[in-house]
C-alpha cells in the first residue's frame, strides 16, 4: 500500500477512536447528570469525575508504553497534523488558561489596575505567540529531525556550553511552569474528594505519572488528545448554560456585551452605595492598625502571643465548647513565628486593606481601557502610561516566550514532514480559540452573577459553596461581614483567580454534576502541561546533560529508562514546592514564559536567520538574558526584599512589574548577542545558520 494511503487508512482509524471516545464521554456524563436527578450525593459525584478521568488517561498512557527512543521523545514522527494540533492545545492550554484566565478578566478587567496588566494580555500574548512559532521557530527546528530543544543549540552553535546553558535554561523554565500545574491539581482533586490540599497534590501527581512514565511522548500525546476533549466541553457546558440563563443566547462571545453594560451601570451604582463606603473605612482603619503595629513589630507580635494565650486560658477556665478553643490555638499557632515573619505579613495585610478600602474593593472597572485618565490630572497620566507599558510588556513576554518553550516547540517534532507542522499549529490555533473566545465571556457573565444576585444576600443565607471553598484554602475566597449590617457588600467578597473557572458552576447555581465535568476539564487542562513539562525537563537532564555533556556512553534504551526515573524524580519535587503555595497560578505561568523569552529566544531566533550568530556569543546572551530576568524578579519579591532588609517599595524599571522581567532579560540577550558575534571572526562562507540535511538529528 502507498505510503499516502496506508496514512489515509491511520487517519480514519483515528477518526473511529475518537469518535467512540467521544460517545463514551458524553454517555458518561449523561449518567452522572441522570444519577443526580435520581439523588446521589454530590461526595459521589466528585470522586467519580476525578477518579474516572484519571484511569481513563492512565488506561491510554500504559497502552502507549515504548522503549524506543524514537517513540518516547518524539512519538515516533508520525502524528496527523490536526490530532498534534489537539494535543498541542491541551499541552497549551494550561491549568492557567483554563483556571486562571478568566479569573485574572474578574479580577482586574481587560486592562488591569495601575501598574498590574489585565487578562488581555494574556489573550493576546499567547494567541500572538503562536504565530511567531509558526513564523520563526516550527517548521525550522522540524526539519534537523532533532529530539529535544536543546539538541538544537548544540547543532547550530557546537561545542559544550550552547547546550549545557539551554538544557539548564529549559530545567528552569518548565520547572516554574509545572509546580503552577501541580498547584492546580492540588485544588482540584482536594476540592472534588474532601481531603487536604496536600493530598489532593498527590492523588494528582500519580495521574501525571500515569499518563507519562511508561510511554514518554507517544503516551502523552494521545492522553493529550483525550484531555483535550474533556477540557473543551467542560469550558463550553458551563459557558454556554450561564449565557443562555442571562441572554437567552447560548453563543456567549456574540453575546456577553449587554451584560458588560450592566456590570457598568452595577460598578456606578456600588461607588455611590453608602454601605460600601462603610466597608472601605472599616478597611481604612484596619490598614491604620497594621501601621501601627510595623511601628513596633517585636512588641506587637509579643502582646498578640500574650492575647491569644490569655484567650485558649479564658475558653478553657470557663469550660467553653472545645471547638472554640481549637480555633482560638489555631489563631495562636497562626501568628508569624518572628519578627520578620510578622513585619511581612503586616505589610502585605496594610497593603491589601488599603487596595480594598479604594472603590469598588480596589478592584478596577471591568470595561475600563487601562488604569488612569489620559487626559486628568499629571498623576492619572502617569498612572495611564505605566498601566499601558505594563500591558505591552507582558503581552511582548508572553509572545516570545511562547515561541521559546520547550515543551511547546517538542510537540511539532511529532509531525511526519514540514509541513505538517505548518498545517499543526494552525490547528493548534483552531483548537485554542475555541476557548479563548469564550473566556472574556465567562469572566463578564461571572461578574454579573455575583454583583446581581450574590451582593446583597444575607450572611446566613450564603450558598454552602463558599465555606467548602474555603475549606480548600482561605486564599481562594475570602468572605467577612466587615461593617457588621449581616449584608453581603461588594467590598467584602473576594474572590481568588484560581477559583472563578472552578466555582462557576455553583456560581451559576448549575447542577452539581457540571462542577465534575469543570473540575474534570482542570485536571485535564493541568495533566496535559504538566505531563509535557516533566518529560521536557528529564529529557534535558538525561539526554542533553547527563548523556552528552558528562560523556556517559549509554544505550539508546538506557536513556529511555533513566529519562523516565528523572521524570519521576523532578515530579515529586515538583509536588513538594507546590505544597508550599509559592503563588498563584497565573503570576507562575508568567513567570516561566519571561525566563523562556529572555534565555531562549534570543539565541534561538537569530540563529535561525542569522549566519553571523556565534556560539559563544549565544552563551553569553542566554546568560545575560536569564540573569537580568532572574535578579529582577528576585529583588522585587516581598520576601527577598524581607529577608536581606530592604524597602518595602519594589525598585521598578520604567514602572513594569517582575511578571514581564523578560522584557529587559529579551533586550539584554539580544544586545549581547549581537554585540558579541560582530566582535568574533566570521564563520567559513560554507556553514550556513541551521544544516539542510533532513538527516541532521541527532541520536
Amino acid at each position: 500500500m502507498p505510503d499516502s494511503a496506508a496514512d489515509a487508512a491511520y487517519e480514519r482509524h483515528l477518526h473511529r477512536r475518537l469518535t467512540a471516545y467521544l460517545v463514551g464521554v458524553l454517555v458518561f456524563v449523561a449518567v452522572m447528570a441522570w444519577a443526580e436527578q435520581l439523588g446521589l450525593s454530590r461526595f459521589w459525584i466528585g470522586p467519580l469525575f476525578l477518579f474516572t478521568s484519571i484511569m481513563l488517561y492512565a488506561v491510554i498512557g500504559i497502552s502507549g508504553r515504548t522503549t524506543k527512543a524514537d517513540e518516547y521523545y518524539v512519538a515516533g514522527r508520525r502524528i496527523p497534523a490536526m490530532y498534534n494540533g489537539m494535543a498541542a492545545a491541551a499541552d497549551w492550554m494550561s491549568a492557567a488558561s483554563f483556571i486562571s484566565m478568566a479569573g485574572g478578566l474578574y479580577m482586574q478587567g481587560f486592562s488591569g489596575a495601575a501598574g498590574h496588566p489585565g487578562g488581555l494580555a494574556y489573550v493576546l500574548g499567547w494567541t500572538g505567540g503562536f504565530c511567531l512559532v509558526a513564523l520563526l521557530v516550527a517548521p525550522h527546528l522540524r526539519r534537523l529531525n532533532l529530539y529535544t530543544v536543546p539538541d538544537y543549540f548544540g547543532l547550530r552553535f557546537g561545542g559544550r556550553w550552547p547546550r549545557v546553558i539551554a538544557a539548564c535554561a529549559a530545567v528552569l523554565c518548565s520547572f516554574t511552569y509545572v509546580v503552577a500545574q501541580i498547584y492546580g491539581i492540588g485544588l482540584i482533586a482536594s476540592r472534588l474528594t474532601g481531603v487536604q490540599f496536600e493530598i489532593g497534590i498527590l492523588l494528582g501527581l500519580g495521574g501525571v505519572l500515569l499518563c507519562s512514565f511508561l510511554g514518554g511522548m507517544r503516551a502523552i500525546t494521545w492522553t493529550q488528545v483525550a484531555q483535550y476533549c474533556i477540557l473543551l466541553l467542560a469550558f463550553l457546558l458551563p459557558v454556554s448554560w450561564l449565557a443562555y440563563k442571562q441572554l437567552g443566547n447560548p453563543v456567549a462571545p456574540l453575546a456577553y456585551g449587554a451584560q458588560l453594560q450592566k456590570i457598568s451601570q452595577l460598578e456606578r451604582a456600588l461607588q455611590d452605595d453608602a454601605a460600601e463606603r462603610e466597608v472601605a473605612a472599616v478597611f481604612r482603619q484596619r490598614a491604620r492598625g497594621y501601621e501601627e503595629r510595623l511601628e513596633d513589630v517585636e512588641g506587637s507580635l509579643a502582646r498578640e502571643r500574650a492575647a491569644a494565650r490569655e484567650r485558649i486560658r479564658s475558653l478553657k477556665a470557663e469550660g467553653a465548647d472545645s471547638a472554640l478553643v481549637v480555633q482560638a490555638s489555631r489563631e495562636l499557632a497562626a501568628l508569624p513565628r518572628d519578627p520578620a515573619g510578622a513585619r511581612e505579613q503586616w505589610r502585605q495585610a496594610m497593603q491589601d486593606s488599603l487596595e480594598r478600602a479604594k472603590p469598588l474593593g480596589g478592584l478596577p472597572p471591568h470595561g475600563q481601557p487601562f488604569a488612569g485618565d489620559p487626559q486628568g490630572t499629571p498623576q492619572e497620566r502617569a498612572v495611564f502610561d505605566t498601566s499601558r507599558l505594563n500591558f505591552l510588556a507582558l503581552v511582548f513576554c508572553l509572545m516570545a516566550g511562547t515561541a521559546g518553550l520547550p515543551h511547546l516547540l517538542t510537540r511539532y517534532y511529532t509531525t511526519a514532514s514540514v509541513a505538517a507542522a505548518r498545517n499543526s499549529v494552525a490547528w493548534t490555533l483552531f483548537f485554542i480559540s475555541l476557548v479563548y473566545t469564550g473566556i472574556a465571556a465567562l469572566a463578564v457573565m461571572v461578574k454579573f452573577e455575583v454583583m446581581n444576585n450574590l451582593v446583597g444576600s444575607h450572611f446566613d443565607a450564603l450558598p454552602p459553596w463558599i465555606a467548602q471553598w474555603a475549606r480548600v484554602d482561605p486564599l481562594l475566597i475570602s468572605v467577612h461581614d466587615v461593617n457588621g449590617d449581616g449584608i453581603l457588600q461588594w467590598g467584602e467578597i473576594r474572590l481568588g483567580a484560581d477559583l472563578v473557572m472552578l466555582a462557576t458552576p455553583e456560581i451559576a447555581g448549575l447542577p452539581y454534576v457540571v462542577s465534575g465535568l469543570v473540575a474534570a476539564g482542570g485536571l485535564a487542562a493541568a495533566l496535559s502541561t504538566a505531563d509535557g513539562l516533566l518529560l521536557t525537563i528529564s529529557n534535558a537532564l538525561v539526554r542533553d546533560i547527563y548523556s552528552h555533556e558528562a560523556g556517559r556512553t549509554m544505550s539508546q534504551e538506557q536513556r529511555v529508562i533513566l529519562s523516565k526515573f528523572a521524570l519521576l524524580g523532578v515530579s515529586l519535587l515538583a509536588a513538594l514546592v507546590a505544597t508550599l503555595k509559592p503563588a498563584d497560578i497565573l503570576p507562575l505561568v508568567a513567570a516561566s514564559f519571561s525566563l523562556a523569552a529572555s534565555t531562549l529566544v534570543p539565541a534561538m531566533v537569530l540563529g535561525i536567520f542569522w549566519r553571523r550568530c556565534s556560539g559563544a556569543a549565544a552563551v553569553g546572551g542566554m546568560l545575560a538574558g536569564g540573569s537580568v530576568t532572574v535578579a529582577y524578579m528576585a529583588v522585587n519579591a516581598p520576601s527577598v526584599r524581607s529577608a536581606f532588609g530592604l524597602a518595602a517599595q519594589p525598585v521598578l524599571w520604567f514602572g513594569i512589574q517582575p511578571v514581564a522581567a523578560g522584557v529587559f532579560g529579551f533586550a539584554a540577550g539580544v544586545a549581547v548577542i549581537v554585540v558579541g558575534s560582530l566582535l568574533a571572526p566570521a564563520q567559513p562562507s560554507g556553514r550556513g545558520p541551521v544544516p539542510e540535511a533532513a538527516g541532521a538529528g541527532i541520536p
